[in-house]
């Protein structure tokens, strides 16, 4: 994870900076409910709405390819790759070391030239922008994100993607934003658009009054399975006395997570949004292609099939298995099961683990980590595509293996000990990224995001290196 430094004042461009300085200056009094864990409780039923119509650029069935914002090849490359829209990723992909920041900011106007529908994720809500303040409080990642992508090119605005909502308040701090944007910028109310993301258990429960607080802007939703996953592992684990399965068994043909698809596209149905799906995230190999090529096609059918309309995809080399997926079925009827607190919790107990898979999952962890602090938010790894998203599920995993006490099918047991004693073997107590990783998974209850704790260390004068 990078290191905080002084950002220079001027790193956004003036336009930039003032449109942040109005951002923060709207939300100067929101912070403390938007940081509040979202409720696990059940919210009012909302008032009747539709959503905001869909962007015309972004046609159903389309592959969306996401691109981390300051890899510049990987951007050009992008724009030329034939894809439908491209996705400039601030968030699970994005390092932001300093440089990287600056990096992204600086080739935005480059990137809002090319004639390529173009979507964009800021940082969530809860990141900060380090070396930033506005009257006296540290910036918001998010908020300076989106300054920039905003003011980058006079007359060409990319639709965004808001990640990891999870509450009311943080939905009505994105509208304060956006409907701040509008006025400062002179465009009519409601010409941002907008993708929800529905990765976090709490956003889940919500989602259909985060949809309404954001109508004017908000055209879909979108579903982040393996940040989701992370949510509820995070926010349920505490309670479970047995193992939470690894992530080979936590795939969509889990009845719980069958579930969270179901109930993101019957709300979709219900208010006139779209529905995209997941990443597809997986590196073929090159000299046989085809069986990963395959399991895409089928991922992207079966989402079809529930009534996804778009989907990511982590390489150009997925583009047209995502698309192929996708046009293989009709969305069939709404599923007759409904959706309760019971199956969306009731993830199955996968009995003794396989002690080479806890062996992966820490190694990724610590490899993406490891990335993370060298300024890289992606790699690939045994034939997947790697980031936050992913380690931050490993840590949690690890985490309630490590509380629990898990059986491993080698008859030895996962507790605390043995994790120090794996994590030792992998990497000295004095890199980095072993220090972080044990501060989130020897926590007595799981830390909210890495990337925050990571800046908190660091001004703790932890040893985090740019």
């Amino acid at each position: 994870m990078p290191v905080d430094a002084l950002t220079p004042p001027d790193l956004l461009t003036p336009a930039a900076y003032r449109l942040a300085e109005t951002l923060h200056a709207a939300l100067a009094d929101r912070w403390a409910a938007v940081d509040a864990p979202g409720p696990l409780g059940t919210t009012p039923p909302v008032t009747d709405y539709r959503a905001a119509p869909v962007p015309d650029d972004l046609r159903p069935g389309r592959a969306e390819l996401i691109v981390e914002a300051s890899d510049l090849p990987a951007l050009r490359a992008a724009l030329s790759s034939g894809a439908d829209a491209v996705v400039i990723d601030f968030d699970d992909t994005f390092a932001p070391t300093p440089a990287n920041v600056a990096a992204a900011w600086a080739a935005l106007p480059e990137w809002l030239a090319a004639d390529v529908p173009l979507l964009a994720r800021p940082r969530a809500l809860y990141a900060p922008q380090p070396g930033l303040t506005f009257a006296g409080q540290p910036a918001r990642g998010a908020l300076c994100d989106l300054a920039a992508l905003l003011t980058a090119r006079p007359g060409r605005v990319p639709h965004l993607y808001l990640p990891k909502l999870e509450s009311v308040p943080q939905a009505r701090a994105w509208a304060t934003a956006l409907r701040a944007s509008e006025a400062h910028l002179g465009l009519n109310p409601g010409t941002l658009r907008a993708c929800l993301q529905i990765e976090t258990l709490p956003g889940l429960l919500h989602m259909d009054a985060l949809l309404a607080e954001l109508r004017p802007w908000a055209f879909g939703l979108n579903a982040g399975r393996w940040d989701y996953v992370f949510s509820l592992v995070k926010t349920t684990g505490a309670t479970r006395t047995t193992p939470v399965p690894p992530r080979a068994g936590l795939g969509m043909d889990v009845d719980a997570m069958q579930a969270y698809a179901q109930a993101l596209v019957d709300v979709c149905r219900a208010r006139g949004a779209q529905a995209v799906g997941g990443t597809a995230a997986v590196s073929p190999d090159p000299r046989d292609p085809a069986p990963a090529l395959d399991a895409v096609r089928a991922d992207k059918a079966r989402e079809a099939a529930q009534g996804f309309q778009g989907a990511w995809a982590g390489l150009p080399e997925l583009l047209d298995a995502v698309r192929e997926g996708l046009a293989t079925s009709a969305p069939t009827a709404a599923a007759t099961a409904s959706v309760t607190r019971e199956r969306l919790l009731a993830l199955p107990d996968p009995g003794p683990l396989p002690a080479a898979e806890v062996h992966d999952t820490l190694s990724l962890a610590l490899d993406v980590f490891g990335a993370w602090f060298a300024g890289r938010g992606v790699i690939t790894r045994n034939g997947r595509i790697e980031d936050t998203a992913t380690a931050e599920l490993a840590r949690a995993l690890l985490w309630q293996w490590a509380r629990v006490g898990a059986p491993l099918d080698d008859g030895s047991v996962f507790n605390r000990a043995a994790y120090r004693s794996l994590r030792r073997a992998l990497r000295p107590d004095d890199a980095p990224e072993a220090t972080l990783l044990d501060h989130v998974v020897l926590a007595d209850a799981p830390p909210a995001y890495v990337p925050l704790e990571a800046h908190r260390l660091t001004l703790k004068g932890r040893t985090f290196h740019d």
